[in-house]
């Protein structure tokens, strides 16, 4: 924790005293109040500190410690999620297009939370099973084709994500490439279509890939998606795909719909599924801040348990 307010102070410096620097300091909050079989609780499982900016046109850089309850017990740990800087290539390529080294987002899920914007709910289908990071360190470039067509975002990670400490040799390779067939229209985005691939190693002899296909169509109206994925764990094959529609009500108010199913091991007969429903109203007409509550239904069915059903209140907010 020291040294990350340490470094978290060197950055406020050094960006005060550059002529042409500018930096900000923000926040991210997610709170909730759950019922579920047996108990009910009121929690605060994250919250960031967001401090962003730049040292010139071409450098710029993100620290941002997270607050997050453990998961084994009831305390609060003081973490890093993302530590990096950018060089930003707008000069040389496409706008947008970049190069970070450090502790940064993972391609495929900054990419999805673009469009399916309720991780303050829980986390997206692959992460929630286990197979992915938010966040790791590592190193990665982003090209952006003309146009806002697509693009293509890679690197080399770590492999263990952002809460973990390296634990080999090995590193992950993480390509995510992005289409837009059609050219955007007044009534939103349109239609996307995603390849994302993971190649790493729990050691020498033990894989870890996955590979996901994903089409997502954005509209005024709502966003929906679909994800098919692929996973090998050593010896285990898994399969899997998730649906999601986010319907739009009007004067900020929208509907979530979300089904998940997972099959880790094709060679066993275990199953997980999860639906997800709730109604959410986001907060219009706000300046540089964004503010949400989601009234949700969160059910898990896993083969030969019993199914966790559980009902919330959530929040977010952002500014």
């Amino acid at each position: 924790m020291r040294n990350t307010l340490c470094a978290l102070a060197l950055l406020i410096s050094v960006s005060a005293h550059a002529d042409d620097a500018t930096w900000k300091v923000g926040a991210t909050i997610f709170a909730d109040y759950t019922n579920m079989d047996g108990m009910s609780s009121f929690n605060v499982n994250r919250a960031y500190i967001n401090v962003t900016g730049s040292l010139n046109k071409r450098l710029s850089f993100r620290l941002t410690p997270d607050v997050a309850r453990e998961l084994s017990g009831g305390s609060q740990q003081f973490r890093l999620k993302y530590a990096y800087g950018q060089l930003n290539l707008d000069e040389w390529m496409t706008k947008g297009s970049f190069v970070r080294f450090g502790v940064q987002q993972t391609p495929f899920l900054d990419s999805i939370e673009q469009i399916y914007r309720y991780r303050f709910q829980g986390t997206l289908f692959a992460e929630r099973e286990g197979y992915l990071s938010s966040s790791d360190a590592g190193v990665a470039m982003r090209y952006v084709l003309p146009n806002d067509y697509g693009d293509v975002h890679g690197g080399f990670y770590n492999g263990e994500g952002y809460n973990k400490a390296e634990t080999n040799e090995e590193k992950a390779v993480q390509v995510r490439a992005s289409v837009r067939p059609l050219p955007k229209s007044a009534l939103g985005k349109g239609l996307k279509g995603t390849l994302f691939f993971v190649g790493d190693h729990y050691d020498e002899t033990a894989r870890r890939e996955r590979l996901i296909g994903q089409v997502t169509y954005e509209h005024a109206r709502g966003n929906a998606g679909v994800e098919v994925l692929s996973t090998k764990d050593r010896a285990l094959d898994g399969r899997g795909w998730s649906v999601f529609a986010t319907p739009k009500l009007g004067k900020g108010w929208e509907v979530l719909l979300r089904h998940d199913h997972n099959r880790p091991d094709r060679n066993s007969s275990v199953v997980r599924k999860r639906n997800i429903a709730g109604v959410a109203y986001w907060m219009p007409n706000l300046q540089k801040m964004t503010a949400a509550i989601l009234f949700d239904r969160d059910s898990l069915s896993v083969t030969g348990k019993s199914d966790d059903t559980r009902y919330a209140v959530k929040m977010l907010l952002v500014f």
